[in-house]
């Protein structure tokens, strides 16, 4: 297990190695074309060092890679800056986050999908503004109404993942309790249960929800995250979040593992059209 940046640093690491080997260069052959040492590319292939988005692509121009969105993933792999050198916008809030929240936010906006189990409270991309801060001021109690603010603000912003072009492919099932439990009051329950319903028609999103009635499962472990991410299908990652920190799990035999848990989950799970009756079923009741 690592956390978030190692677990980029390696793997963007053995993708520039792969590509180099396709290139037909040695490490100090690729060192030459860039003006590096051949150590310094050892260095950035092995994961034992961090990577400037600069660097990355003058490694990309020396292999001769074309491919857009290749390019793109693995400069946003490298650090914090675009391709038009700006700051991605959740570093106006540096300060207030910590590094494994950032880490996660900058794997999700990557992301092409992203398959997640919730047990315990509403997935961040899908929350209302109210379910949000009813969550954050939970999760950190006496935090000072302006940070609060603020961390809703974050939340409410990575949710632009669902309405980019392309939009986010969201599949998320539900633990039937997360639907009962009053976060905010029975109010805000109702509002969130809405929001459920309007997002679960969107083609992006599929929304499941795991019936009291399943019984027994592998879910009951605890929530996780896999992100998969365009054209490369090594970079996939789990995530599971604990109460101080989030852990990336990227071995093979990991992401198999959580991977069949999550199928097999699907399988447990009200279809998505049952799953939205039941969502309406209790809103009514509400």
């Amino acid at each position: 297990m690592r956390y978030g940046p190692a677990v980029r640093r390696r793997k963007l690491g053995a993708e520039l190695r792969a590509l180099r080997t396709h290139a037909g260069l040695t490490s100090g052959q690729a060192a030459d074309r860039v003006g590096w040492h051949q150590s310094k590319v050892s260095r950035i292939e092995t994961g034992r060092s961090s990577v400037k988005a600069a660097d990355v692509r003058l490694l990309l121009e020396a292999y001769e890679v074309e491919d857009p969105q290749l390019r793109q993933l693995l400069v946003a792999l490298a650090g914090s800056d675009d391709d038009g050198g700006r700051r991605h916008w959740w570093h106006a809030y540096r300060e207030l986050l910590p590094p494994a929240y950032r880490d996660f936010i900058s794997l999700e906006s990557q992301a092409c999908r992203m398959r997640t189990l919730e047990t315990t409270v509403v997935p961040g991309l899908l929350q209302t503004p109210d379910y949000a801060r009813a969550v954050t001021r939970a999760a950190l109690d006496g935090l000072p109404d302006e940070q609060v603010d603020a961390l809703v603000e974050v939340r409410l912003a990575r949710q632009d993942v669902l309405r980019a072009a392309p939009p986010l492919r969201l599949s998320v099932i539900l633990d039937e309790a997360v639907l009962h439990r009053p976060v905010g009051g029975s109010q805000v329950l109702a509002g969130q249960l809405k929001r459920l319903l309007e997002a679960a028609q969107l083609p992006h999103v599929r929304l499941q929800v795991l019936p009291f009635a399943a019984g027994e499962h592998v879910g009951l472990i605890g929530s996780f995250v896999i992100f998969s991410f365009p054209n490369i299908a090594d970079l996939d990652v789990v995530v599971l979040d604990h109460l101080t920190s989030s852990l990336y799990l990227e071995r093979r035999e990991d992401l198999k593992a959580y991977t069949d848990a999550f199928n097999s989950l699907q399988g447990k799970a009200l279809s998505p059209e049952e799953s939205t009756d039941h969502i309406a079923g209790i809103g009514d009741g509400a």
